[in-house]
C-alpha cells in the first residue's frame, strides 16, 4: 500500500511540475531603441523595425517591448538618454547615426547595440571593421563607398556652372575630418573648389548660411549629421533663403522643399537591423555578426525647389532620378 501511495504522490509531482512548466511566462525581451529626432521624424523608421521584428516572430507585449529615448534634435542629450536605457536594463539598444551609436557607446561596453545606419564606425571607435566589428556594436551601415561621390556628381550635373561647393557639418560629429577629407576629393576631381562652414548646434544654422554666402558658393553638401537631421524645414528654408542649390543625404530634406537628395532608405535600414536584433536575442555576440553595407539608394529631385531657386534641372538629371516631385 506503501509503495502505491509512494507511486501516486510522484505522479502527481511529476504532473504539478509539468504543469508549472507550461504556466512558465514566455520571456519578454526589452528593446531600447535611441534617436537623435523626435518620435514624429523618426516614424517611419520605428515602423519599418517593429514590421522587421513581427516578421521574424515577435510580437510587442508579448514576447518584445520597447523603450525610446527621443533627442528632439538635442545631439547634448543623447549621452544622458543613452545612460537612462542601460539603467533600463534593456536587452539590446538600437541607434541611427554616428552621434546616436557613439552615445550607446560611451553607455555601455556590455548591453549589445545595432546601428540601423551610420557611417565613420571604425574612424569613431565604435567597430574595428565591418567583418570583425570586435566589441559590443554591429549592424547596418548607411553610407557606401561611392556616397560621396554620387552625390558630388549628381550636384555637379544638375547645378553645371558650379565652380564652388561649400560643405555645411558639424565638427562635433565622430569621424567628421574624414568624411570632410572625402567630399572633398570628390568635389576637386570634379573641377570645383572646395570650402566647408560649420553648425555644431541649431543657433549657429544662420551664421553658417552667411558664411556660405559671404564664400560665394554655388552650391551646397549638407554632410550627413544627427543635428541637421532634427531639422529638415530649418536647414532647406535657410538655403532656399540664400538661394543655394543643395544636396541633402536624406529624402526628409526634399520632401521639405530641398532641391535634391541621394541616399539609402532609412527605413529599410531600420528594417534590415531587426534581424541583428534577433540573432542577439538568440545569443549570438555583436562581435561576431559582421557588419553590412547597404544596397538600396534614392535619387529624388524636387522640380520646384529649383525653379524657386531659378534654377533648371537638366533632362540627363531628371532621367536619372527615382523619384521626381513637382
Amino acid at each position: 500500500m506503501r509503495k502505491i501511495h509512494f507511486v501516486v504522490a510522484v505522479a502527481v509531482m511529476l504532473a504539478a511540475v509539468r504543469f508549472a512548466g507550461a504556466q512558465q511566462p514566455a520571456k519578454v525581451w526589452k528593446i531600447g531603441v535611441l534617436v537623435s529626432s523626435s518620435a514624429a521624424l523618426d516614424a517611419s523608421r520605428q515602423q519599418a523595425l517593429r514590421q522587421g521584428l513581427r516578421e521574424l516572430g515577435y510580437e510587442e507585449e508579448k514576447n518584445i517591448v520597447f523603450e525610446y529615448r527621443y533627442a528632439e534634435g538635442n545631439v547634448a542629450r543623447l549621452p544622458e538618454l543613452a545612460a537612462e536605457l542601460v539603467r533600463a536594463k534593456v536587452d539590446v539598444i538600437v541607434a541611427g547615426g554616428t552621434s546616436v551609436a557613439t552615445a550607446a557607446k560611451q553607455a555601455t561596453s556590455t548591453i549589445p547595440i545595432v546601428i540601423s545606419g551610420a557611417g565613420g564606425l571604425a574612424q569613431a571607435g565604435l567597430v574595428q571593421s565591418f567583418s570583425n566589428p570586435g566589441g559590443n556594436v554591429t549592424g547596418v551601415s548607411r553610407i557606401s563607398p561611392d556616397f560621396f561621390g554620387k552625390r558630388v556628381a549628381f550636384l555637379k550635373e544638375a547645378v553645371p556652372k558650379a565652380a564652388r561647393v561649400v560643405a555645411l557639418g558639424n565638427p562635433e560629429t565622430p569621424g567628421y575630418d574624414a568624411r570632410l577629407k572625402d567630399v572633398d576629393l570628390s568635389v576637386r576631381a570634379t573641377g570645383m573648389t572646395f570650402q566647408s562652414v560649420s553648425a555644431r548646434n541649431a543657433n549657429e544654422f544662420d551664421g553658417a548660411f552667411r558664411a556660405a554666402s559671404q564664400a560665394r558658393a554655388d552650391a551646397l553638401f549638407l554632410m550627413p549629421d544627427a543635428l541637421f537631421h532634427s531639422y529638415p524645414s530649418r536647414v532647406v528654408e535657410s538655403a532656399a533663403k540664400a538661394k543655394l542649390p543643395a544636396s541633402y543625404d536624406r529624402t526628409d530634406f526634399v520632401e521639405a522643399g530641398g532641391l535634391m537628395s541621394f541616399g539609402v532608405s532609412l527605413a529599410d535600414l531600420s528594417r534590415q537591423s531587426a534581424w541583428y536584433v534577433d540573432q542577439i536575442l538568440k545569443g549570438s555576440k555583436p562581435a561576431d555578426l559582421p557588419m553590412v553595407e547597404p544596397v538600396k539608394s534614392q535619387f529624388v529631385v524636387n522640380v520646384k525647389a529649383a525653379q524657386q531657386i531659378g534654377l533648371t534641372i537638366p533632362t540627363s538629371v531628371l532621367n536619372k532620378a527615382d523619384k521626381i516631385i513637382k
